[in-house]
């Protein structure tokens, strides 16, 4: 199954000529970002399983994207996680 940060592989190509979206939110719907030229793309999740051909990488539970979380408290900075 898919999960956030993913790189998958839809049926069409994008017009870019490229075929690697990466999965940058999820939830009932979900939002895909062209890697070629960064078009950003948001489609309903039954939509997307009929689109998606396959998963080209999944992402590894060590990578942490730079960024805030004010639900669960926590701030990750430089591949580090901090708990507040």
């Amino acid at each position: 199954m898919y999960d956030l940060g993913d790189i998958v592989e839809m049926k069409k190509p994008h017009a870019c000529k490229a075929n690697r979206w990466e999965i940058i939110r999820m939830g009932a719907d979900i939002k895909i970002k062209c890697t070629n030229c960064g078009h950003i793309v948001m489609m309903t999740r039954r939509e997307f399983d009929k689109k998606m051909k396959k998963i080209l990488e999944k992402k590894r539970k060590s990578e942490v994207k730079h960024g805030v979380n004010c639900r669960n408290r926590w701030i990750a900075k430089c591949g580090q996680i901090y708990f507040i």
